[in-house]
């Protein structure tokens, strides 16, 4: 992580990246989902501690996997 990248928790992160909060817990790899602990999402040292997430490597994550879902579609 670079010490410009924007980490907010999660429902700042939320209105951010234009998704719910439920959306956005449901894409962490914990969850079956794409983004990964420690690269788009960070726990605290508590485990009531908020998660915050990097929003550029979320913005990231979700524009690769549009265009992956869109090049899937058209082979269809």
């Amino acid at each position: 992580m670079n010490k410009s990248d924007l980490v907010l928790r999660t429902s700042e992160a939320a209105l951010a990246l234009g998704c719910s909060t439920d959306t956005l817990k449901r894409k962490r790899e914990s969850q079956g989902g794409f983004l990964e602990a420690g690269v788009h999402y960070f726990y605290g040292d508590c485990t009531n501690s908020p998660i915050t997430w990097n929003i550029e490597k979320c913005r990231e994550a979700f524009h690769k996997r549009g265009i992956q879902a869109r090049q899937a579609l058209a082979r269809t």
